[in-house]
């Protein structure tokens, strides 16, 4: 039974059926309304992860381009591959930790002020074994282990979507939904430092990349697609042709070096648009449905979601905020050298992440804002790495080249492992 709801948790898109149905439920509307809206959840979060994972396609090409290219190793910054690893040996606590977090999360958001429920499932899943790592190299494991990390899980799965919820609400228009990932603190800080570089009397409608003036000439440029698909093409091909026909024929299992990184440029940008449609689809349905759940389960509950929720606020801020994102990572992984560690450039990381801080960024302080915060969280997301890194060695479990990503998994526990050796552990 316990492997069954571990396993029905650990998968978003039922998850996500099973909320709008239960939601659509509670405010007795017909079964017309309560099967069409719970398969357009479905297939509006599908789509939304089919966007994703095209995206993360072609992003992994270019990772092993890009390190290639630059010729430098270290650790790359990727949570779900690490917890994955360790789970013969945590593979125990994890799923527990990940059930009963949970189980606490929604009585908190019964019975506190804190009225958010945590439905990003893999990031449930990676926070959870990130807990079993940590409270293991504490010498803490089984149930007590279980214990203290459904805790621990818990009131983060409330705590980190309320310090977020203030803008969240200001990107998105609405306070019906939150921000459920284990980014949301850093991405946060960035736009609010991307607020305050901001132009003093900017014009909020005009200052955004969302409205640059371009020529009539060059009008194809204000469609977002085309934009996008220009900008990725070059990087592609920079890096590309940097790294080699060596490398990139050994990627592409021989084919033409050109045609094969013109793909994947074009790869990661209709993933983009598909997760885009995906968002649009499944936020007009998860929204209402919940809407059941808040007014009669836990009153006033709102769903705490997945990044991919801003990209649609601002499409073309989002591929500024990765491409400047990188240039952070960039710079962070040159000063890394000098540190414990080498922090490679998470691609992946740098996307999901640098593209919602260059949403937050361009909406709280335009076009200049969305620069500097997205830089400025590719710089941290690589640094903060580096600095937590000597505090908990995954090199007992046989695992290398990866660690820890969600910063806000890192800052818990970093400070779990600090309480830790003031009591001996």
């Amino acid at each position: 039974m316990v492997n069954f709801l571990v396993k029905f948790l650990s998968e978003p898109t039922i998850v996500m059926g099973l909320v709008a149905m239960i939601g659509l439920m509670a405010m007795r509307n017909n079964a017309s309304t309560v099967i069409q809206g719970t398969m357009k959840t479905i297939l509006g979060f599908l789509i939304l992860s089919a966007g994703s994972n095209l995206i993360c396609t072609a992003l992994v090409p270019f990772s092993t381009m890009f390190n290639s290219a630059f010729g430098i190793s270290g650790v790359v910054p990727e949570d779900n591959a690490l917890v994955a690893a360790v789970q013969t040996v945590l593979g125990f606590e994890t799923p527990m930790i990940m059930l009963f977090s949970f189980v606490i999360n929604i009585i908190l958001a019964r019975v506190t002020p804190f009225k958010f429920i945590f439905l990003t499932g893999h990031m449930m899943f990676s926070f959870a074994g990130t807990m079993a790592i940590v409270l293991d190299q504490m010498g803490i494991n089984g149930w007590t282990a279980i214990a203290i990390g459904s805790v621990v899980q818990g009131i983060c799965m409330v705590l980190f979507p309320a310090i977020a919820q203030p803008y969240t609400k200001k990107i998105l228009g609405t306070d019906e939904v939150a921000f459920g990932f284990w980014g949301s603190s850093l991405i946060v800080f960035s736009g609010w430092i991307g607020k305050l570089v901001g132009k003093k009397d900017r014009n909020e409608e005009e200052d955004t990349w969302e409205k640059v003036h371009v020529s009539e000439k060059l009008n194809f440029l204000k469609d977002m697609s085309i934009l996008m698909s220009l900008v990725m093409i070059v990087v592609y091909l920079i890096t590309a042709f940097v790294a080699g026909p060596a490398v990139v024929g050994e990627l592409s299992g021989g084919q033409n070096m050109v045609v094969y990184t013109l793909i994947q440029a074009m790869t990661f940008v209709a993933g983009v648009l598909v997760l885009l449609q995906g968002v649009r689809m499944f936020l007009g349905e998860i929204i209402p449905a919940f809407k059941g759940i808040s007014e009669k389960i836990v009153p006033g509950a709102r769903p705490a979601l997945d990044v991919p929720i801003f990209y649609a606020s601002g499409p073309v801020a989002t591929t500024v905020g990765f491409l400047c994102a990188m240039i952070g990572g960039i710079l962070a992984t040159l000063i890394s050298t000098a540190m414990g560690v080498v922090v490679l450039p998470g691609v992946i990381g740098l996307f999901f992440m640098g593209g919602a801080a260059g949403v937050f960024g361009d909406k709280l302080g335009g076009k200049r804002g969305c620069v500097v915060a997205s830089f400025l969280l590719g710089f941290l997301f690589s640094i903060i790495v580096a600095l937590a890194y000597p505090l908990i060695d995954v090199g007992r479990y046989g695992i290398e080249g990866l660690w820890f990503a969600s910063t806000d998994a890192i800052i818990v526990s970093v400070l779990m492992r600090l309480v830790g050796m003031v009591f001996g552990l």
